[in-house]
């Protein structure tokens, strides 16, 4: 079953402290769609400006991703620069230039409306209301945010968790939101705004999900290297609802693989810069990823 994604598309310019890349493709619509495009067929919805080359687009298009909903706008694409020190759960924003993203208004085309399974990347909350009420009956809609939004649009933001079944946030941004700083008890407040379900991103160490009277923790993929987290997240999300509608299941055990999933996409990504080490995996290394975390879970029971 395809997915609906609204996000953005963007050029990143990117420093760590392992190198330099510059004029990169980025944005969470392009990692969330490279990711979940290993389980399933994704439409996407973005604006680029007359600037964007045909090879990112040729791109998208080999990975089962359908691009009638992305817009082309005169002006420039989105930009970001961004470091990151050793601390690598931490991004310092260098610039941000919003172009023709400033005024993106996302209008899906008619055959995305019957969308079943819709994941609203980090942008306004008010436009991820209008893309919902142009949405006929969704079976799964799933939500990111950030703490812009939640400073400076949190009612707004509210709202539209009133309509989401699934809000992928890190952790600092579920203290923020609840304005609670035990991050269990500020789970619960923030489910009780809508979502269901509440996945929280802690970087390297791994992801935890709240369910109704339920814990999962999944730990992070253990590297030896690592590049680049930019789009880690978005990636977790690509594989997490790739996998969901891959099977159709939203039971809590499919929720639990989908978490893992989710995880082994974002190990990847974090290998290099850009979407360039989920360029070149095959789907066999993506279960034997899978495995190998469910191994350094696996316990005995007490005698």
């Amino acid at each position: 079953m395809s997915i609906l994604v609204v996000g953005s598309v963007a050029f990143d310019s990117i420093k760590t402290p392992f190198g330099v890349a510059d004029d990169v493709l980025g944005g969470s619509a392009c990692y969330f769609s490279t990711a979940a495009s290993f389980f399933t067929q994704v439409n996407l919805v973005a604006v680029v400006g007359d600037d964007f080359p045909q090879q990112h687009v040729d791109f998208l298009n080999s990975r089962n991703i359908d691009l009638a909903g992305l817009q082309k706008s005169p002006g420039e694409t989105f930009r970001w620069k961004g470091r990151y020190d050793y601390n690598l759960n931490e991004a310092h924003t260098l610039e941000t230039h919003l172009n023709v993203f400033e005024s993106f208004r996302p209008v899906l085309p008619e055959n995305y409306r019957d969308a079943e399974y819709v994941f609203l990347a980090n942008i306004d909350p008010e436009l991820q209301l209008e893309v919902l009420q142009q949405i006929k009956n969704p079976k799964l809609v799933a939500c990111d945010t950030m703490n812009f939004w939640i400073e400076g649009k949190k009612s707004e933001l509210i709202k539209t968790l009133a309509k989401v079944d699934i809000l992928i946030i890190n952790e600092a941004e579920v203290r923020q939101l609840a304005d609670e700083p035990n991050l269990l008890k500020a789970a619960t407040i923030v489910r009780s705004f809508g979502p269901k379900t509440l996945v929280v991103k802690q970087g390297e160490y791994g992801v935890l999900m709240f369910g109704d009277g339920s814990i999962f923790s999944a730990p992070a993929y253990p590297l030896e290297e690592v590049f680049d987290p930019t789009g880690a997240g978005d990636t977790f999300a690509g594989g997490f609802i790739g996998y969901i509608a891959a099977t159709g299941h939203l039971d809590e055990q499919n929720l639990r693989k989908a978490t893992v999933f989710g995880t082994v996409m974002a190990s990847f990504t974090v290998e290099k810069f850009s979407l360039d080490r989920l360029r070149d995996i095959e789907y066999s290394e993506i279960s034997d990823r899978y495995k190998k975390i469910k191994l350094l879970t696996e316990f005995a029971d007490i005698d």
